[in-house]
């Protein structure tokens, strides 16, 4: 592994915070993720309000949730970090033992920056922290082009029209440009796809997404994949 991750990041090494039941399963991400230079675990948490709690004291930049705890769920936890001004910088990846399952799309609309399968290899645990950390979705194909247009744009829940009301009048703030983005954001496309296919470079495509994020109040970009869906901005496919 490269010693110079944390150097790369222009930063202190991630924090990460471990929230989960099992003892036994935070132990053996706790050794994979202090064993590299560039994180590691500043607490762990048994259940969701512990998992709130020590996200705001230790500062931590990635919480591992998982979704089913006793008491305080992931999914509650994740809605309280995403809630509260002073977690603004914490990124949530959710836990989960099936990737097609509606607490992961509920988890998303709570703030969750994405999700990872509980059975996911050991360098995809930690692309994932690093992805998470620095502000990107961590969205499969899968998610991003099936189980998100689903749910969100099929799966009729009560509190969707309002909440697509909000995000169209939201969107009326975007520039054209920043429309067209969000579009091929919500595709599953990265900053260096959206570049291609829009002939202009990474860094432009990086700043129509940041505008994006800050006028539709966005976390990260998972968070405009769930927006540009409930809002009807992006229609799921027959496919």
């Amino acid at each position: 592994m490269d010693e110079n991750r944390a150097q790369e990041r222009g930063a202190a090494p991630i924090k990460v915070l471990l929230a989960d039941d099992q003892a036994l399963l935070r132990s053996a991400f706790k050794v994979l993720v202090d064993s590299e230079p560039d994180m590691r675990v500043v607490g762990e948490a048994s259940d969701g309000a512990q998992a709130y709690a020590l996200a705001r004291t230790e500062n931590a930049d990635v919480v591992l949730m998982d979704i089913r705890m006793p008491g305080t769920d992931g999914l509650a936890a994740t809605r309280m970090i995403s809630e509260d001004p002073d977690c603004a910088g914490v990124h949530v990846v959710m836990l989960t033992t099936f990737e097609v399952d509606e607490y992961v799309v509920q988890a998303l609309r709570a703030g969750a920056s994405g999700f990872l399968g509980k059975g996911a290899e050991p360098d995809e645990l930690l692309n994932a922290i690093r992805v998470a950390a620095a502000g990107e979705a961590l969205l499969s194909p899968a998610a991003t082009k099936g189980l998100i247009a689903s749910f969100l744009a099929q799966g009729g829940r009560a509190d969707a029209p309002a909440a697509g009301s909000a995000h169209a009048e939201r969107l009326a703030a975007l520039t054209g440009r920043e429309r067209e983005v969000l579009v091929l954001v919500a595709g599953g496309l990265s900053n260096d796809g959206i570049a291609g296919r829009l002939e202009v470079s990474p860094l432009t495509v990086k700043t129509h997404v940041n505008r994006a994020m800050a006028k539709l109040g966005a976390r990260d970009r998972a968070q405009l994949v769930v927006i540009a869906y409930e809002s009807g901005l992006v229609r799921p496919r027959a496919d």
